[in-house]
């Protein structure tokens, strides 16, 4: 293939790539921005603002970057289902408008601080320091609502895979988020409720021991996800496992039966929890839950109660057995595997060495 050709092929990708993204820009006041969030058009309390807050000091600096008209990056944002925007790139620094504008405790609390913020630390304009925005005379505080900062919204027509990509590019550099966590935000609503509700059940945490840091950013949610995922697409899966579980969440978001998946579930998580005698599901000499396995023995319950069947009379060393080792281990993402393990863990679990 010839250079020249090549690039034809390029430019072609592009067009196509670039047909699925719908952006617009925007300029807002900050007093608009504190609106918009007391108002719910602009949601700035993702379920992930829990892995992360500025600092008052940092707080502090950024309100001073504001007053002192420097250059801020645009907010980033994408429109969810009745067109409220989802906070994508920016959180903090609308967190931090809307905790300095708050005029009492019950404004500060919120956006989850506890008082008003109390400017301090500043080296420009230090007159700020130890100064609310209330204390501030009124001149000021019109100048410091009236002042601009740039909003670029992702628009509802575009492509949501395409979402999740542009959500996980632009939270790479900083917050670290799990590709479950960006779910949460990409595809709000009823599912990912339902998939969060579930991932608390005790059994469930009590089986599935996770490394510290895994524990709160969305692995045990990811975990749900993955059971209905397997359970009832398995034939989609690629060996590509998280387009396959987006693809999931946007099918399941748009129809799912909760009441009888709720039930299968229950009764598979039910199923493994009793076969584990209520502990860790752990092999030997290990501290922490091997995922892979892990899944295939819970979509393998599943199989078994959507059939109306309980476990056998599971062998003491069944986790450690070669087969499903073996097709849960390096290498294991390919439909073949997947199906090797799900078949095994089934013969596992109905009592079949």
């Amino acid at each position: 293939m010839s250079a020249d050709t090549s690039l034809e092929n390029l430019e072609e990708q592009l067009r196509g790539e670039r047909g699925k993204v719908d952006v617009a820009v925007h300029n807002f006041s900050v007093r608009e921005l504190v609106r918009m969030i007391a108002d719910e058009e602009l949601n700035a309390s993702p379920s992930y603002q829990r892995k992360f807050r500025w600092e008052e000091a940092d707080e502090s600096l950024f309100i001073e970057s504001v007053f002192l008209g420097l250059p801020i990056p645009p907010l980033f944002v994408a429109t969810n289902v009745g067109f409220q925007w989802e906070v994508v790139d920016g959180l903090q620094r609308l967190s931090t408008l809307a905790h300095f504008l708050a005029r009492d405790d019950e404004e500060a609390r919120a956006v989850g601080r506890n008082r008003p913020l109390m400017l301090g630390g500043l080296e420009k304009l230090t007159s700020l320091n130890g100064n609310s925005y209330s204390d501030l005379p009124k001149n000021l505080q019109v100048y410091f609502g009236r002042q601009p900062l740039q909003v670029i919204s992702l628009t509802d027509k575009s492509d949501r895979q395409v979402r999740f990509d542009v959500f996980e590019r632009l939270n790479r550099g900083g917050i670290q988020l799990t590709a479950q966590e960006v779910r949460a935000c990409v595809y709000m609503g009823p599912f990912n409720d339902f998939i969060e509700e579930l991932s608390e059940d005790p059994r469930l945490r009590a089986i599935l021991k996770l490394q510290k840091a895994h524990e709160n950013d969305g692995t045990q949610v990811e975990q749900v996800l993955k059971f209905f995922a397997y359970k009832n697409r398995r034939e989609a899966f690629d060996g590509k496992v998280e387009r396959f579980l987006n693809g999931y969440m946007e099918i399941a978001s748009g129809a799912f039966d909760y009441a009888k998946e709720r039930e299968i579930f229950d009764k598979a998580l039910g199923i493994l929890y009793n076969v584990c005698e209520g502990k860790p599901f752990l092999r030997k000499q290990t501290h922490v839950t091997p995922l892979v396995q892990f899944e295939a023995c819970l979509v393998a319950a599943g199989d078994l109660a959507a059939e109306g069947l309980g476990p056998g009379a599971v062998d003491a060393l069944w986790l450690e057995d070669a087969e499903l080792r073996a097709s849960s281990g390096a290498g294991s993402n390919t439909k073949g595997m997947l199906r090797r393990r799900l078949a095994r863990a089934k013969e596992l679990l109905r009592g079949q060495s």
